[in-house]
């Protein structure tokens, strides 16, 4: 979702490419944005009662009967839920984002057109769906991939219906402008490099606004690993000892950071008004 923030204004789009957006208007379902609201007010209890289940009450595979495949997938699985953070770090740290909306619905003061935002209109998204993504590879299950999936990329499709909606109704045709220079969710990576280095990395709100998810999706992480080796392979292949010596600094890094929040030494958020009517 795009929050309040003084970006670029978008360049005018010819007029296929207006038509072209006119019929990507047309053809999303009007009760699509109805059922991403809904997304959207509860996907902070709905989406852990999705994944967690699929990933602790479905048995794990060894694809192809091979340790080795599994050790390749378990590292792919790694590298794509680590992109997914990275990606999220870029983000955050790149330019300011409200993302919980406001009164739980999809909200903006005003639109952001620069950081990452230039690439991708949806990249936050895109990074929890990588993430999503590097579990199933990591864990195997046919029904992570059957059910788990599915759900969240329509979950995650839903909510941006419902986000366009608003931002659509709110910002009319400068969102459109936007909407037609960059891409819903794969991101353009022409000039990528020259918005990264022409920006100042905010650490600070990086650290403020992202310990507790990257805490929370590197202990989860750590947990399937060796939870999913143990039920392969048995007990003493998990290594368990391996994974709590990684965890530990987790920990005192989470710890400490939350510290730093509490007591304002990384900053402060700006004061969100609250919605009225």
């Amino acid at each position: 979702m795009n929050a309040p923030a003084e970006g670029r204004q978008p360049a005018k789009a010819p007029a296929d490419e207006e038509a072209g957006d006119a019929r990507a208007v047309a053809a999303t379902p009007g009760w699509l944005p109805a059922v991403g609201r809904l997304f959207f007010r509860s996907r902070d209890l709905l989406f852990p009662l999705v994944l967690l289940p699929l990933l602790a009450f479905t048995r794990p595979r060894l694809p192809f009967g091979s340790p080795t495949a599994d050790a390749v997938l378990d590292a792919l699985g790694v590298l794509v839920a680590l992109s997914g953070q990275l990606l999220r770090a870029l983000v955050i740290g790149l330019a300011y984002i409200r993302r919980g909306g406001l009164d739980r619905r999809p909200y903006a003061d005003g639109l952001v057109c620069e950081g990452i935002f230039a690439h991708s209109r949806n990249p936050l998204y895109l990074g929890n769906l990588l993430g999503i993504v590097g579990f199933a590879l990591i864990h195997g299950s046919p029904w992570l991939y059957a059910v788990g999936l599915p759900f969240f990329v329509f979950a995650y499709v839903a909510i941006v219906a419902a986000e366009e909606e608003f931002l659509r109704g709110r910002f009319g045709a400068d969102y459109e402008a936007y909407a037609r220079e960059v891409p819903r969710f794969l991101p353009r990576l022409r000039g990528l490099r020259a918005t990264v280095a022409g920006m100042t990395f905010d650490w600070r709100r990086l650290a403020r606004k992202e310990y507790g998810t990257t805490f929370a999706g590197a202990s989860l992480l750590l947990l399937l690993l060796v939870f999913d080796r143990q039920r392969l392979y048995g007990y003493l292949a998990a290594r368990w000892w391996l994974a709590l010596a990684l965890w530990l600094p987790l920990l005192a890094g989470y710890v400490t950071l939350r510290r730093l929040k509490k007591t304002g030494r990384l900053g402060r958020d700006p004061i969100v008004p609250r919605a009225t009517g």
